[in-house]
């Protein structure tokens, strides 16, 4: 009698993690280098082990995939402003010295001469380390390669790795991506297009669209599971008056 309500309740759980996937790429549609994330839903099956011949079929949430189409590119002109045109990715560093990945190339220079994201990583060098300043330059330089040169001299490269498998990347927030280990090589097709930033890839009238339709399907299973608890209440009385 109960299985009908654990059922509705593993979609109702299913279709709010969806919903806090949509809310987070709608609030992300103005992020640079933002990709929009999307769930996987899959079937768990149960057997009961008073009736092995009829099994419940519960919703679950398998994973988290990204959309992997490139956002907009604009042009900004600042210097410090940096797109991809390709399927690369820019390395940065978190505090903890984890090597992270990113598309977001609105960079600035700290008060330490370090480039760093907008979230204030450092980003990171192709040739180890991370890409630091000289003091009194008065002009920025950024090839196709990632070279960063300034009047006082080179800088660095910018680290950029390409990936076989771009769903294998890890989203862990502010628009930063964890690589498996062993994963990723220097790019070989990606450019880096100074004074250009890419923008998010979220289409708004595709996750609104998401959004009324997740809201519907979460109020319908709320009929259903509350038609459910009547309908076993309507029993309950009757087997009570009948005693």
């Amino acid at each position: 009698m109960e299985n009908s309500i654990y059922v509705g309740l593993s979609r109702q759980i299913a279709l709010k993690n969806q919903m806090g996937i949509i809310a987070n790429n709608v609030a992300n549609m103005s992020t640079p280098g933002y990709r929009a994330q999307n769930m996987v839903f899959t079937e768990y099956i149960e057997d009961p082990r008073d009736n092995p011949t009829d099994p419940l079929s519960m919703v679950l949430d398998y994973g988290q995939f990204q959309t992997t189409q490139p956002g907009p590119i604009s042009q900004t002109g600042a210097s410090l402003d940096v797109a991809l045109q390709g399927p690369g990715y820019i390395g940065v560093q978190t505090p903890d010295g984890t090597t992270m990945y990113t598309r977001a190339g609105n960079f600035q220079i700290n008060a330490g001469g370090q480039l760093v994201t907008g979230n204030g990583y450092p980003v990171s060098s192709a040739g180890g380390g991370i890409l630091t300043f000289p003091s009194n330059f008065t002009e920025i330089k950024i090839d196709d390669h990632g070279f960063i040169n300034t009047d006082q001299g080179l800088v660095g490269q910018i680290m950029v790795t390409e990936f076989d498998d771009l769903q294998a990347l890890e989203a862990t927030g502010n628009g930063l991506y964890k690589a498996p280990n062993g994963a990723g090589l220097p790019a070989q097709e990606t450019l880096v297009k100074q004074g250009m930033l890419e923008g998010s890839n979220v289409t708004p009238v595709l996750e609104m669209t998401r959004m009324i339709d997740v809201l519907r399907a979460y109020q319908s299973t709320q009929q259903m599971l509350q038609n459910e608890h009547e309908r076993q209440r309507a029993m309950i009385r009757k087997l009570t008056e009948k005693g």
